[in-house]
């Protein structure tokens, strides 16, 4: 069956589950691929350049920059971080599926980059789509937060307040789901790519 190549651009709050849900995504669809983005800083632990990240230089970064070769980027901790937009486009015209995991700033960033600086036609346009993942309540992210026993109570509240900021602004997204049960929001996300790829 002939489907159309989606772009897929998502973002949640720390701690609403949005890694588990992509992680089964990437396991369902076969044609679906996961962007790299591409950053400044020093690999961390065991991660691996082109499969956590592409890791550039600052000069290599900004070369990329001055060549408008990124769809969005931004300046975090004194590190460049991007997404390039070639390789997506290359997956979209091979007809396959990118979702992308990004901030609701840089989610923003490319809404507008695709929504107003490009034709219709154009295969970033044509598949995309962005979707926010809410938490049932502030009370059940908390929750989940102190579960999972990786932050002090400072960077949870942190991630609190940062989730209430990202959280305002959900309404910019074309949709919203919200994981209370991780099978159903996993249901309503499957469903969401069937319809707007054309497998429905």
């Amino acid at each position: 069956m002939k489907t159309r190549p989606l772009f897929i651009v998502m973002s949640a709050p720390s701690g609403c589950g949005k890694s588990t849900l992509i992680d089964m995504l990437l396991q369902e669809y076969p044609d679906l691929q996961y962007s790299i983005s591409c950053t400044t800083r020093a690999p961390r632990g065991d991660e691996e350049d082109g499969i956590d990240y592409h890791f550039l230089t600052v000069d290599r970064f900004r070369e990329l920059l001055a060549e408008g070769a990124f769809l969005e980027h931004a300046e975090v901790h004194g590190n460049y971080y991007g997404t390039l937009r070639q390789p997506i486009v290359d997956v979209l015209n091979e007809g396959n599926s990118m979702i992308l995991d990004i901030d609701v700033v840089g989610a923003a960033k490319v809404r507008h980059q695709v929504m107003h600086h490009l034709p219709p036609e154009d295969p970033l346009r044509a598949g995309y789509i962005d979707i926010f993942i809410n938490p049932p309540s502030m009370e059940e992210l908390r929750a989940r937060l102190v579960g999972r026993g990786t932050d002090t109570p400072d960077v949870i509240e942190r991630r609190l307040a940062n989730a209430e900021g990202e959280m305002a602004r959900a309404g910019e997204y074309m949709f919203q789901v919200t994981n209370d049960v991780l099978a159903v929001a996993y249901k309503r996300l499957c469903d969401l790519i069937d319809a707007k790829s054309g497998r429905m």
